[in-house]
């Protein structure tokens, strides 16, 4: 189990068979309501509210298992072609579990009909001005 240092945290208090890749300051798993498939969160040890806690030497652990997480899902699926990355930050931006985590969303080809502007579609009707 990792032991974050919250006892109410589902991230801190998460089997370590659902680890898929690690290092010593963070750790990866797929996401349990994924948006695309092999959706996966990278997830810092150390229980902090959001990215912006984070010290620099967790920042770029998780760099690291992004760039690792990356190259073992265009491994597994072939026809994977782009990435979004997101963090949501607070209540007012999403974040439901405060704990960071970060989302590697996988992109196929056709997986939208548009998928021009990508995050920027988060508020509806702002994406289509893209400057």
């Amino acid at each position: 189990m990792i032991q974050g240092n919250d006892e109410n945290c589902v991230f801190c208090l998460l089997s370590e068979r659902k680890i898929i890749h690690h290092n010593e300051l963070a750790y990866a798993i797929r996401d349990t309501y994924p948006v695309t498939p092999l959706h996966t969160l990278i997830i810092p040890k150390r229980h902090v509210p959001d990215y912006f806690d984070l010290s620099g030497d967790e920042a770029y652990a998780c760099h690291r298992l992004l760039d690792e997480a990356k190259r073992g899902i265009e491994r597994i699926d072939p026809n994977v072609s782009g990435f979004n990355i997101g963090v949501n930050v607070c209540e007012t931006a999403g974040q439901t579990i405060f704990h960071c985590h970060i989302h590697l969303i996988p992109r196929r080809k056709g997986d939208v009909s548009n998928p021009r502007g990508g995050v920027r579609h988060l508020i509806s009707g702002k994406g289509n001005e893209l400057g």
